[in-house]
């Protein structure tokens, strides 16, 4: 009943955790799919929404999605937090092709996808904060760490952001790398439902 947001830019198992920079591939897909992961978790308006943040379509005379990847990554490498975040939604759901160490193609790589997103975090972007929060919470691409999970969540709600609000009032409400407190958890919910969020409003309702 009580549910955990799913990764996007609104701005996520492999257990490794990213520590030294990752050695980005020179490989694209322009394929405007989205793994299978996220499928149930997004709606048909959410995931056209991301795909179109991600890469925007535009006139004929803009940039190819190649151009814009590699513009984007470029970015990324020259420390602009909201360019590594974005290249993390994108290793994170596919649009990025990786290959493992066999040269085998990944569907999606969420061990990048985390490299990228806690150096955006690092810098106090709120949305990477939430995305790395949630990947913790979940143990995708880093080792399962519900208290860093919370951590992460607490900076990036405390900026506004209302999937992180809702994500640590679930913390909260279960006692997952927090000890349980319902009144945190509906103290939460009440601001995310406050910014309109349904799944806040749907925690708060199932708390009564």
């Amino acid at each position: 009943m009580l549910m955990l947001a799913g990764c996007g830019e609104k701005d996520p198992g492999n257990t490794s955790k990213p520590g030294t920079p990752a050695k980005l591939p020179d490989e694209f897909t322009s394929e405007k799919e989205i793994p299978s992961i996220l499928e149930n978790e997004l709606t048909p308006e959410e995931k056209s929404a991301l795909l179109q943040e991600i890469m925007p379509a535009g006139p004929g005379n803009e940039a190819t999605p190649e151009e814009k990847f590699v513009q984007l990554r470029k970015d990324a490498e020259a420390g602009d937090a909201k360019a590594q975040n974005g290249l993390g939604v994108m290793f994170y759901t596919g649009e990025a092709i990786s290959k493992d160490s066999s040269g085998k193609i990944l569907t999606n790589d969420p061990v990048t996808a985390a490299a990228w997103f806690h150096r955006s975090a690092a810098q106090g972007y709120a949305d990477a904060q939430f995305n790395l929060g949630l990947m913790y919470a979940n143990g995708e691409g880093v080792a399962k760490d519900p208290a860093k999970a919370v951590e992460l969540f607490q900076k990036a709600a405390e900026q506004g952001n209302v999937d992180a609000q809702n994500n640590l009032g679930v913390m909260y409400y279960a006692g997952e790398g927090v000890p349980r407190d319902e009144a945190k958890a509906k103290e939460w919910f009440k601001k995310a439902a406050a910014q309109g969020n349904a799944d806040a409003q749907a925690n708060l309702d199932a708390m009564k």
